[in-house]
């Protein structure tokens, strides 16, 4: 059956996020027949990436229609945005006649259980995590404003119909699947299928890695052969522990004569480097550089041991980051905190590094960062094991052939 997706996302595909969590598994889709229509909020800072990315999208047969994100006032401009969202869902379904909507998280969910309200389309919820849960926690909304207050209650109601109203249900995580099961107020709950969030294994592979480009970029960051590199990728953003992370590799550069701390994020690099410093680390041992997404695993391929520490909130249970497979693809063993997702799972399923139950100096002390001591085709078995984006298409695919039966 030719299946024909709505796919709504409130996520920009000129993001990082959108290139590598989105973009490659619609052009899996598409590659086995589905047509995709996908609408997104591109942020305006981004804006100059849009025709890269429409051509990428056209030579992989998805039809794209980037709309304007709006960033403030809070709520209002989520409001403006979702009503952008449902008048342009409406006008396309008007001319295509889709069978599905692909909702990626709540804010689009809103707009898919509209369509299948009044159109009787068929309602995919890839829920991406507990979405109002983490505006709290993440200190987004605050809590003891009515306003953030009455949102929280009204996604957390908007939830339970998700749920219990959508004809099919992702999550990103097993501990997340666990979590909504365990709920005793969804009667009518679809069944969960977990689709972490997946990495494109041609791309990140150490045997594609240019050893010239690995070279230059050495040179580049004026970092020698026998420099330990401890690495991170990503944006610091809400979620991670940058404090922590930095006390960890204060106490690494007591173990290692040479170390350096190689961040691959567009974070400002003062931001780092100042709160380095109060830390006791010099400078010039921090390291923060920028990257395209292309280039990013020639970048991770400088690292010895790479580290993320998360904070461990109840919504984190739904959490897939997505550096994790990226990182375990090209076989850079990790050092990460307990609590988050499935990640303690799969780097000991995996052998993958280091899972650390406290986030102190004794248990920083105690880890040996030792890289001869990981196999890194058993940590890249690890990532083709649990990230493949090929198994995660499949596993799209066969939501949307069960829906269209």
């Amino acid at each position: 059956m030719n299946h024909k997706v709505l796919y709504l996302s409130y996520d920009g595909m000129t993001d990082s996020l959108g290139q590598s969590q989105v973009l490659p598994y619609l052009f899996g889709l598409a590659d086995k027949g589905v047509c995709v229509h996908l609408v997104s909020f591109e942020k305006k800072e981004f804006s100059e990436d849009i025709p890269r990315i429409k051509e990428r999208c056209a030579e992989n047969g998805i039809l794209w229609y980037p709309q304007t994100y709006t960033k403030k006032p809070p709520l209002i401009s989520t409001v403006k945005d979702i009503r952008k969202m449902k008048k342009k869902a409406l006008s396309l379904h008007e001319a295509v006649g889709f069978d599905i909507v692909h909702c990626r998280s709540y804010i689009p969910a809103i707009v898919g259980r509209f369509l299948q309200r009044k159109k009787q389309l068929k309602l995919v919820f890839d829920m991406r995590g507990f979405w109002a849960d983490e505006r709290i926690e993440g200190g987004i909304w605050d809590k003891n404003s009515p306003i953030f207050k009455r949102a929280y209650n009204f996604f957390k109601k908007k939830e339970i119909e998700f749920f219990n109203e959508s004809d099919a249900i992702v999550s990103l995580t097993n501990n997340g699947k666990q979590e909504i099961e365990s709920w005793k107020n969804l009667p009518n709950r679809s069944e969960i299928e977990v689709i972490p969030c997946c990495v494109d294994l041609d791309h990140f592979h150490s045997d594609k890695v240019d050893q010239t480009a690995l070279e230059e970029k050495r040179n580049q960051l004026r970092i020698s052969k026998d420099d330990f590199v401890l690495g991170y990728v990503g944006s610091i953003g809400t979620w991670y522990m940058l404090p922590e992370m930095l006390d960890y590799y204060a106490v690494l550069r007591q173990k290692k004569s040479k170390a350096k701390f190689l961040f691959i994020s567009r974070e400002p690099k003062e931001n780092i480097v100042n709160l380095a410093k109060e830390k006791g680390i010099p400078e010039e041992e921090i390291i923060v550089t920028g990257t395209t997404h292309n280039e990013v695993p020639t970048y991770i391929s400088l690292f010895d041991f790479s580290i993320f520490f998360i904070r461990p909130t109840f919504s984190k249970k739904a959490s897939s980051p997505t550096k994790q497979g990226e990182l375990m693809a090209l076989g850079i063993p990790i050092i990460c905190n307990a609590g988050v997702g499935d990640t303690d799972l799969i780097i000991k399923d995996s052998n993958a590094g280091i899972v650390l139950e406290n986030l102190d100096n004794e248990s920083y002390q105690a880890c040996n960062l030792d890289p001869s001591e990981y196999d890194k085709a058993e940590i890249r078995a690890g990532a083709e094991k649990w990230y493949s984006l090929k198994n995660g298409v499949e596993k799209y695919f066969g939501i949307y052939e069960r829906l269209g039966r």
